[in-house]
């Protein structure tokens, strides 16, 4: 134990002999010491949601700023972003590439007592940091990405490191909860969203039953999303677009929509691994750093192009779709924003995929209401219902899907269709892929971490040999 883990076991010890053990009974004593640490770890969840969401807004608003006033620029800067952003990935923390949820899937999954320390390559606060300058860097230069999984990540990366500080005897949680508290914290405080928080980790993080942490994730959500809003306030991610909760007739509409795009949904996850997987064949140096600035160069031409629609996290263009009704996303929009998801992901750097799939479903729910000349006062729930399917067909997650949409915009008397879309996408993205796209990613990292940690046993082993042998 370093001396700075060894200060803070001695202010934990400090509060359990003066504040905690002399007016609570054993049981209770016991309780609040084996919460303690989850509770400072859910503040400083809501503090780092907070600042990594402001430094979205800085470096979205920054991107805007000169892709509108010196659009050319966009084939000198983005190619530049994406190489520094794939250079801090490859050269110090490769775990912290792409979204982040996959990550914690299969750090949950290694975190038994028999492999818990090969979570150490994928949770590491050294990743998180990465995470974040890389993420920062790729939108800074128009890159296509969110920052929801990238959060639940960097929260599942604090939660793990307060736990490992526990000092000796105190009754600890047991690391597996320590990572599903830590995502269900990051994204209940990244979308304002503790329900979404909650649903996500019965619905995607863990089998396991949910009383043996019920208790943590809940008081860990509450805390997280408390400290948030305490900053930022009591806000809504899409604020309160008028929806008109219809039945009948537009149940059909509904899940037709809902069908198409669970479909395009999927299509966007098997794009997604099949490029990836391309880009991970590619074996020397030379030729990696040539995909990511070609990446660099596709993304700045879609840009240059069509402006600051085809970047960036797609929350304007969202708002702009929802509370604008006067405005109609152009058809060749939902390709291009496809498309820039694609580049952006696969050249290596750091970046989610939530927000920008709500933003794509919400384009293409939009043509398909103008294809089907769908009447204006159902067109904001049609395209509630598209973000929700998009999302679903990608991450194949239909209740967090639904409740993370409602939770975003308070309207609760369209559950029913949220619901309805969500489990509709969710049997036709099926027919595509029966996993999701981070169940398939999740495997990749397992396999990754096992053999990063084999590696590093084998270099230290032969470290060692190699010094008795000389002396």
């Amino acid at each position: 134990m370093s001396r700075k883990d060894s200060r803070y076991a001695q202010v934990l010890a400090w509060i359990d002999r003066k504040v905690i053990h002399p007016f609570y009974t054993e049981r209770v004593r016991r309780l609040i010491l084996q919460s303690f640490p989850f509770w400072v770890a859910s503040v400083l969840t809501g503090l780092a949601a907070v600042g990594y969401e402001k430094l979205f807004v800085w470096a979205e608003r920054i991107s805007f700023s000169w892709l509108t006033t010196e659009p050319l620029l966009a084939f000198a800067l983005t190619p530049i972003a994406f190489v520094i952003a794939w250079v801090l990935v490859d050269q110090l923390a490769p775990a912290a590439r792409g979204s982040g949820i996959p990550q914690v899937m299969a750090g949950i999954e290694l975190s038994n007592p028999r492999l818990h320390g090969h979570t150490a390559y994928l949770l590491s606060l050294r990743v998180a940091l990465v995470k974040v300058l890389s993420s920062g860097v790729l939108l800074l230069g128009g890159g296509v990405i969110g920052r929801e999984g990238p959060t639940i990540q960097i929260s599942a990366a604090i939660f793990r490191a307060i736990n490992r500080l526990q000092p000796e005897g105190w009754p600890q949680l047991s690391r597996q909860i320590a990572l599903i508290t830590g995502g269900a914290a990051g994204l209940a405080a990244a979308f304002n969203t503790p329900l979404g928080g909650i649903v996500f980790v019965v619905e995607e993080l863990t089998q396991t039953h949910i009383t043996r942490f019920r208790t943590a994730v809940f008081t860990a959500v509450i805390i997280a999303g408390i400290t948030a809003q305490a900053i930022l306030g009591p806000y809504l991610y899409l604020g309160f677009p008028k929806v008109q909760a219809s039945t009948g007739w537009i149940l059909a509409i509904i899940a037709a929509v809902a069908t198409v795009c669970g479909l395009a949904g999927a299509l966007l996850a098997q794009t997604l691994l099949w490029v990836n997987s391309y880009r991970q064949r590619l074996g020397s140096r030379l030729q990696r750093v040539g995909w990511v600035v070609g990446c660099g160069l596709l993304l700045a031409g879609l840009t240059f192009g069509l402006g600051t629609d085809a970047a960036g996290t797609g929350k304007s263009l969202i708002n702009r779709l929802l509370f604008d009704s006067g405005i109609s996303a152009p058809a060749y929009l939902f390709p291009v924003r496809f498309a820039g998801m694609v580049l952006s992901y696969c050249s290596g750097g750091a970046g989610g995929v939530f927000a920008t799939s709500l933003s794509a479903g919400a384009v293409l729910g939009d043509g398909l209401c103008r294809l089907l000349q769908v009447a204006p006062v159902d067109r904001n729930l049609l395209i509630l219902v598209s973000m929700v399917s998009f999302l679903t067909g990608v991450v194949r997650s239909p209740f967090t899907a639904a409740i993370l949409v409602l939770e975003m915009t308070d309207r609760h008397s369209a559950i029913f269709q949220l619901l309805l879309g969500g489990l509709v996408a969710h049997g036709a993205s099926s027919l595509i892929d029966r996993h999701s796209f981070y169940e398939h990613l999740k495997a990749g990292f397992v396999r990754e971490a096992l053999a990063q940690s084999g590696q590093t046993r084998f270099t230290k082993e032969k470290d060692e040999n190699k010094n008795n042998s000389s002396t």
